[in-house]
């Protein structure tokens, strides 16, 4: 599997993506001549080598006839649509990135997607950076995205609505749900095209991944750092496709010597309702000796602050330690099978094509053992036998309705745990839907 790996240690814009794909090797001509396509009259991609800090790096400008409206999305998508020179793929990832950053300023503008207009990001030089980046990642012809965690940086920048926190309003809404880190520089180190494509291409963050490298593509950004290099470095190299998954999670831990069991209890059970991916607790032995409980919460990036709120309110701790981790995890697609009592859920989770594995889903088999009455054992037991009867290889397509209670039993007679010696299932899957992840 071929790999590209955006390294963002000083943050990423438009012009510093589309330098560091020239650095990587993406052919100069074919990406000059798709953007010509695009029918901007007088506009000149300059393309030269520079310092920055001891390091060499390709840095890129825009060379363009002074403009004075502003314009609307529907102007882009136009340009973008008439560009007889892009490739379907390259169109569509340049009209998603553009996308992305129409909603994200609708949104804090208090405005509509047909109504806004682009300043920054709707000049002719953002216009380029977007395309060159949808064309270049194109021509690099990778696999997949991958994608450091992205530092904003701090203070204040002017824009044309006034003088903005960093990050500014329209970025920090475009990279909701995207893993930042904090580097303390006092600028604006991710612009809203670098966020935005960042948001669109990139499909999981964290480190450097397993990779044999084959490029590197040093993107220069236009301001001067004392302390460290101001670039943008694109790893480029091959992975073997595994099924693995990769992401990055916050472990939230508190060490409890004087609450009571019931209330560690219900503390996880109310974690798990808020969106933790697990909760669990350890006995451990604390300082002078005294027996306490380690409660452990697991969760998403983006769920760290109300779960760091439910524990303070639940527990009364005086501090969390929490850190970021990185995870590998088996594929995974909910699935149906059909048993005596009607369609039950489970999941599916694989490693590589044609090596899937099927668990029945708890929730919906305890649901069936209370309602009919028989053991969870034996609901558990023909659930699996559905599936061996009737196994889904490869990769299956999820069906996003398996979470529905179980539907009503085929025939009354169904009502005990015995098996027929037949599946109801018919040879297939009756999953028919998708199931369900960056200037």
């Amino acid at each position: 599997m071929r790999l590209a790996y955006l390294d963002c240690q000083t943050g990423i814009s438009g012009d510093m993506t589309l330098a560091a794909l020239l650095d990587a090797g993406v052919d100069r001509d074919a990406l000059v001549s798709a953007l010509d396509s695009l029918g901007l009259p007088d506009v000149e991609l300059r393309v030269s080598t520079v310092m920055k800090g001891a390091f060499r790096a390709t840095a890129i400008r825009v060379l363009h006839p002074e403009q004075h409206a502003h314009r609307h999305y529907s102007d882009i998508v136009a340009i973008i649509q008439a560009a007889a020179g892009l490739t379907e793929r390259q169109r569509d990832l340049a009209l998603k990135i553009f996308r992305v950053i129409g909603e994200a300023e609708a949104k804090v503008h208090g405005s509509t997607l047909e109504q806004i207009h682009f300043h920054e990001v709707g000049a002719i030089d953002s216009i380029i950076d977007i395309v060159g980046a949808a064309v270049g990642f194109d021509l690099l012809g990778v696999d997949e995205v991958v994608c450091s965690r992205i530092p904003t940086g701090r203070g204040f920048v002017r824009i044309d609505h006034g003088l903005c926190p960093v990050p500014t309003p329209g970025t920090a809404e475009i990279l909701k749900g995207v893993p930042l880190r904090d580097v303390p520089i006092q600028a604006e180190l991710t612009t809203p095209t670098g966020a935005a494509i960042v948001k669109v291409l990139a499909k999981r963050f964290g480190a450097l991944p397993a990779m044999t490298i084959e490029q590197i593509g040093y993107g220069a950004g236009t301001k001067e750092f004392p302390d460290r290099a101001n670039v943008l470095r694109l790893f480029v190299g091959t992975a073997e496709a595994v099924g693995l998954e990769r992401d990055e999670v916050m472990l939230l831990e508190v060490n409890l010597d004087d609450v009571s069991g019931e209330i560690v209890g219900y503390t996880k059970q109310r974690a798990l309702e808020e969106g933790a991916l697990d909760a669990y607790s350890v006995p451990i032995q604390m300082k002078k000796e005294r027996p306490g409980t380690m409660l452990c919460v697991l969760c998403d990036l983006d769920a760290v602050t109300r779960l760091e709120e439910l524990l303070y309110r639940e527990t009364g701790t005086l501090g969390i330690r929490r850190r970021v981790v990185e995870r590998t995890k088996q594929s995974r697609a909910p699935h149906t099978v059909t048993t005596p009592w009607g369609s039950i859920g489970g999941k599916l989770s694989w490693r590589a094509a044609g090596l899937a594995s099927f668990s029945p889903e708890y929730d919906h088999c305890a649901a069936v053992a209370r309602r009919y009455g028989v053991p969870l054992a034996d609901v558990m037991r023909a659930v699996e036998e559905a599936y061996r009867r009737a196994p889904v290889q490869g990769m299956p397509v999820a069906d996003p309705g398996t979470d529905a209670e179980p539907v009503e039993p085929v025939s009354s007679a169904h009502n005990h745990s015995h098996d027929h010696g037949h599946s109801h299932d018919h040879g297939h899957s009756h999953d028919h839907g998708p199931g369900g992840h960056s200037h």
